[in-house]
This record gives structure tokens, sequence and C-alpha cells, in this order.
């Protein structure tokens, strides 16, 4: 849902509409750069529990003080990955530069200080504290070593790569199941950035199958993808990741190929695409395009040529 786009707002009503619907949409205290062409855009976007936001403006701060932040309902956590500019960010006594790409965590409820000078962007996943699982001290330890927790690269891409489909997503029937799993990925990647206490260990274990499934969505490109790698990057035995596709009544490379072929049908559905199918089948890490094709037909019904052609445009 798009929530504010400066350029439908008179110029000469535009810095207090901004001012006032980015403070409204982050319960902070919000001042703009002095700007000759102010912009701003604010979208959001609700899959279950899960909340997408993102803004992007000419320069701005935002800050939240104890008063204000005592005076708020259910606490909230905010992880953002900084889109664009570099961004500075303050709370619990640490202060930090947030490159674009990088990771922040912010706690909503608590104060905090925000700020970017020129033209910059951010896109955050918003989670209720309670849907977490963790105590409040555990959130608080990890936000400042976040970006330097093992997972932070996996999660970055992760969130980079919703926001590219968030309408379609947001859209979908599967836009809870997707914010859910998005919210095991905020808990592993918090419980991996503190000390490995029995609560921290926990959240491992709970969502071991939810980060593997999204360390293979970011690799499903590689065809050497298999168990040794995913066993190796997680820290557990080949077995153990076979026995935990067994649990859920698939299996790791039953998982990989359908994916795959879900990658490759969704690109030779592009109207306009021109690769060679031999060229989709390998670039989604199928070796033999002749394999690919009878997977592909026995998946989905159409051999490949026909899936492009029922996409190409009609006179």
């Amino acid at each position: 849902m798009l929530v504010l786009d400066s350029r439908d707002v008179p110029a000469e009503a535009r810095a207090e509409r901004v001012t006032s619907l980015m403070a409204e949409a982050s319960a902070a205290s919000v001042s703009l750069t002095p700007h000759n062409d102010l912009q701003a855009r604010m979208e959001l976007w609700q899959l279950g529990r899960l909340t997408l936001f993102r803004s992007a403006s000419s320069g701005m701060a935002m800050s939240r003080d104890a008063r204000r932040a005592r005076s708020d309902g259910a606490p909230i956590i905010a992880l953002a990955v900084q889109e664009r500019s570099t961004a500075r960010h303050e709370q619990f006594g640490h202060r930090r530069e947030v490159a674009a790409g990088e990771l922040m965590l912010v706690d909503l409820a608590s104060p905090f200080a925000f700020s970017w000078t020129t033209t910059g962007a951010s896109r955050a996943l918003q989670v209720p504290l309670d849907a977490l699982g963790l105590p409040p001290e555990v959130v608080r330890a990890a936000a400042p070593r976040l970006q330097d927790g093992p997972l932070a690269g996996l999660v970055a891409r992760h969130v980079i790569d919703l926001f590219r489909v968030a309408d379609q997503v947001a859209a979908g029937a599967q836009a809870a199941s997707v914010g859910a799993a998005s919210i095991d990925l905020v808990r592993a990647l918090i419980a991996s950035s503190t000390s490995a206490d029995a609560d921290t260990r926990t959240v491992h274990r709970e969502t071991l199958l939810v980060r593997i499934h999204e360390y293979v969505r970011q690799h499903l490109r590689d065809p050497d993808l298999d168990a040794d790698e995913i066993a190796a990057v997680h820290n557990i035995s080949r077995r153990q990741v076979f026995e935990l596709f067994a649990r859920t009544g698939t299996s790791l490379e039953q998982s990989i190929i359908a994916r795959r072929l879900e990658g490759a049908h969704d690109e030779l559905g592009r109207p306009g695409s021109r690769k060679a199918i031999a060229t989709v089948a390998a670039e989604w890490g199928f070796r033999d395009p002749a394999h690919f094709s009878r997977r592909f037909k026995a998946a989905f019904g159409l051999t490949p040529s026909e899936r492009r052609a029922a996409a190409a445009p009609r006179p």
C-alpha cells in the first residue's frame, strides 16, 4: 500500500504533510533537511503479523524520547536494511553508521535516533516482540553485533528479495506463511548474534529448517548445491539434513528440483523472454536440457516450449 508520495502533494504543503505522515508511521519526532526539491515516498505491506515498511526521502532525522517510548503499546522490533545513502543510528548507548546493504535493528518502543543527510532509503521488517519469542534483553544485546553475526548476509539478502516481490506476496494466499518464515529468520539472526545460552540454542534448533530453506532459495542456481554444502554451512551432518526434510514428508533433492522448476517456469512465462531453453535450464541448475524438459512437463503438464508459447503476446 502506498502511504505517501510527495509528488501528489502541492509544493507549499509538502514539508508539513511529509513530516506529519512520517511521524505517524514511525511514532517518532521527525524533522526534514531543508531542500529545494523535497521528496519522500512511504510504502507498507502486511504479511500476517509481519509488516514491511519502505521509506525514501531527501535528508531527514527521526527520534523518540523516553517519555514517548513509555506511552506506546505493544513493543515492535524493526529489522532494516539500508537501501541508499549512509544512515546514522543511535540506541541503547551505541552509535553507528549504517551503509547501503547493511543491517540495523531498532527497538521502536525504546528511545532512538535515526537520520540520513542526503537522499536515502531504507527497507524494514517490523515484528511484534511477542512474535519473536525472545526476551527484550536478548534483543538489545544482539542489536550492536547484528551486522557481524553469521546470518547477517543471508537475512539481508532475504529482506532485499522480499521487498522486490512485496506486491505479489502480499496479494497472495501465502502472505501470512511468508511473514511467519521471515519472523523465524529474524529470530535466528538475533539468537546467532548473542551468547550461546539455553534460549539461543533452542532458537537455533527450532529455526534450522527455515534457515536451510532460505539458503537453498538463495543458491538454487548453483548446480553443485547438495547436502554436503548445506551441512557444512549449517554445522550439521548430512544425515541431519536428510532427517530434517524427511520429517516434512519430502526430500532435499525433491525440494531443490521443485523450486528450480518453479523458477524456470516463471522465467519462461515472462513476455518477451528470448533465452534458449537450454540456457534457462542451465541457469536454474539443470545440466541436461532433456532431463529438464521431462521434469518440467511432469510438474506442469506442458513442455518448456509450450510454456513460452502460451505466455507470448498475441497480435
